[in-house]
């Protein structure tokens, strides 16, 4: 079933079918998947806005598929004070990594380089499996999470010291 459109108003139906998406499928306009019933979708959507679980989609044949955030690896890292929890916020965000923030605990995809720092810095980290939806930024569409306007980094190089 090919799927070319989202539906920007809540639709009052249930959904006829789900698909199951990582964080990295959400991101992507263009995408081969399996919804839940087996059936293979491919999507075919405006690029540069992230899917959110929840988000309802409507295929060519008319059926309302909705999405939802697929349970994957992540890094949790979490600390009992708010000062190292905002270094440790500053220090991945500086880095431009997508961070999902909770209570003085983040979740991040997995990466080496980035567990030593965070735990050099005092934080406990462990890989578990979870949804992964991080933060869209500051300057992401007014409806996606946190509002704000469209920006984007790419093509945009810079250094930060």
């Amino acid at each position: 079933m090919d799927v070319y459109q989202r539906f920007d108003q809540p639709v009052r139906n249930a959904a006829d079918e789900e698909l199951i998406l990582t964080h990295e499928q959400r991101l992507k306009g263009r995408l081969k998947a399996v919804a839940r019933s087996g059936e293979e979708v491919r999507l075919f959507l405006e690029r540069g806005k992230t899917l959110l679980p929840g988000d309802l989609l409507q295929s060519e044949c008319g059926k309302v598929i909705r999405v939802e955030a697929a349970v994957e690896e992540v890094m949790l890292a979490s600390c009992d004070d708010w000062l190292t929890f905002s270094r440790a916020c500053y220090h991945l965000g500086n880095r431009h990594v997508k961070i999902e923030v909770g209570e003085r605990q983040l979740k991040i995809t997995p990466d080496h380089v980035l567990q030593q720092m965070l735990e050099q810095l005092g934080l406990q980290v462990e890989t578990v499996q979870s949804v992964f939806v991080p933060e869209s930024g500051a300057y992401q569409q007014a409806d996606q999470p946190h509002g704000g306007h469209a920006h984007s980094h790419r093509g945009h190089h810079h250094e930060h010291h």
